[in-house]
């Protein structure tokens, strides 16, 4: 499995589409060219290209790469608009694999930044993630199944009803080595 945004589906699509609108809207409001926007996320200008036009494949990492560059967060990119603050979201679909685990993205705050997930991982499953920005952290709190985080420091398995902070500014991974799925909440700072 791959850390990048499934295309497959009409919500991936929706997603893609979202960040790819946003990011071409953001860089223009700058006045800056592909190129300049290209260096400063640390992708090709070619990729930057794909992404704006909802053609690209884009890592979650390059994502949010591509936010810091613009000044703004992942989640500022990737929810969508809400009409009131009363409005119910059951989240946005920003990951999916094709053994059915996914993510969705819940909720974000902007001051303090912060954001609520909420992963499944299908048996055998599991997400390599890039590390985040230095000091950034993540919370994991299992619903159902057992979580193995994947540390620099070796694997830390967690049950259902356990909790867990971790720095997230090193190479780590979500995985599934049992049987049944794994649901667990995910809330992220600093990144």
């Amino acid at each position: 499995m791959s850390s990048e945004v499934a295309v497959g589906r009409s919500a991936a699509q929706e997603f893609v589409a979202r960040i790819g609108g946003r990011i071409r809207a953001l860089r223009k409001q700058r006045g800056w060219s592909v190129q300049q926007l290209a260096e400063a996320g640390g992708l090709s200008r070619r990729m930057l290209t794909d992404i704006e036009l909802g053609q690209a494949n884009p890592s979650l990492a390059t994502v949010d790469r591509v936010a810091r560059a613009l000044d703004t967060d992942f989640a500022a990119l990737a929810l969508p608009e809400r009409d009131t603050e009363d409005e119910q979201v059951e989240g946005t679909l920003v990951w999916q694999d094709a053994d059915g685990s996914h993510a969705l993205l819940l909720a974000a705050t902007q001051d303090p930044r912060a954001e609520l997930w909420r992963w499944t991982l299908a048996p055998g499953g599991h997400y390599d993630a890039e590390p985040d920005r230095p000091g950034a952290q993540e919370i994991h709190h299992v619903l159902a199944g057992r979580l193995t985080l994947s540390l620099e420091t070796g694997p830390h398995v967690m049950a259902p009803g356990q909790s867990a902070v971790i720095a997230s500014d090193q190479e780590y991974a979500y995985r599934n080595d049992g049987t049944e799925p794994v649901v667990f909440m995910r809330v992220v700072t600093g990144a």
